[in-house]
């Protein structure tokens, strides 16, 4: 039992770092060939935990082949585009100005029933408002809508618009990040400023404090005013 516990700790700390070194990309929408590779890591993994009388050497070593492959394969993915579309495939327009591609559907065995419900997910319930669809290699559907369907943009109304920062977390329960308080612009002796002026002198009283994207603060006080929140502009 006790093999079992340290084999299932030191498997799980392995993929763990396996996944985490083939990058953030494996965890979003996977191609063919990822989805296979996560799968075998999963399955390589399990054996040694099922089996006691497998070495843990042997899985250990099938688990980093198969990232050494994946690593090398997503390097020369990046060298030649033909590489590429043969591993994780390429995008495939099914409709292109305003007109059905059917030898695209027919070749990715979509029906216009599939096609049709993808479009309603995607906020287009009728073909006649789309201008591109696009079945990426990841298997999402993007849609371009006609110009006449599309938003009105502050762009289009000639409207200028601030610049927007990204909006980040200055302090959560009571506990403050200095390098998003930086980041934003802002400084320590700011913040606190801030804070004082809301009767606030110790980061411990504020539940969540936050910068929006207009740099202006908000923050939500702990206890009985947590609901509460209060605005400065600067």
């Amino acid at each position: 039992m006790t093999i079992v516990l340290i084999r299932t700790v030191l498997l799980y700390l392995i993929v763990l770092f396996v996944i985490r070194i083939m990058g953030k990309a494996e965890l979003s929408k996977m191609s063919p060939f990822q989805l296979i590779v996560v799968f075998m890591i999963a399955e390589l993994a399990s054996i040694p935990i099922e089996s006691p009388d497998v070495s843990m050497i042997t899985g250990v070593a099938a688990i980093f082949t198969l990232l050494f492959l994946q690593v090398l394969i997503s390097f020369l993915s990046l060298k030649s585009e033909k590489f590429k579309n043969f591993f994780s495939g390429k995008p495939s327009v099914l409709i292109e100005d305003g007109e059905i591609n059917r030898k695209e559907l027919k070749a990715l065995r979509i029906t216009i029933n599939d096609l049709m419900e993808q479009l309603r997910i995607g906020g287009s319930p009728s073909i006649s408002d789309v201008d591109f669809a696009v079945m990426e290699s990841n298997g999402d559907l993007s849609i371009i809508p006609k110009s006449d369907k599309q938003p009105l943009t502050p762009e289009d109304m000639s409207i200028e618009k601030k610049k927007q920062i990204m909006p980040v977390v200055f302090i959560s329960d009571g506990i403050i990040y200095s390098k998003n308080v930086e980041k934003s612009g802002w400084s320590i002796k700011q913040l606190k400023d801030e804070l004082i002026k809301l009767g606030i002198s110790d980061y411990t009283q504020v539940f969540l404090a936050f910068c929006d994207g207009q740099s202006k603060l908000h923050v939500f006080t702990s206890g009985k005013n947590q609901k509460k929140a209060s605005e400065v502009i600067i």
